[in-house]
């Protein structure tokens, strides 16, 4: 059990964090977060799931969805998963390397 500890979506199913998004966002924002068909196009919680249950990374960005959305306090919210990682500029701080 203890490999589990550091998981935040240890315990919760994927119906419950589907639920919750749903009470939360509504389907239309999620379709808007996650481009998939299941909740575009007339979505229902049965469809999703099943869907989901099928798309491995479908429901990996569901469950980011989940954990950028209730899991993070606002003040302290990191990038959205969706958005390219940018690497730094480090040659702007040592002048001695922009020759």
């Amino acid at each position: 059990m203890t490999e589990q500890q550091n998981n935040p979506l240890h315990g919760l199913t994927l119906q419950t964090i589907l639920e919750t998004l749903v009470d939360k966002l509504g389907f239309e924002k999620m379709g808007e977060e996650v481009k998939i068909n299941c909740f575009t196009s007339d979505p229902s919680i049965k469809s999703s799931l099943k869907f989901l249950r099928k798309t491995p990374w479908a429901r990996e960005k569901v469950e980011q969805l989940y954990l950028y959305t209730l899991k993070t306090p606002a003040k302290q919210k990191p990038k959205k998963p969706t958005e390219a990682f940018v690497w730094p500029d480090l040659t702007k701080n040592n002048p001695d390397k922009n020759s």
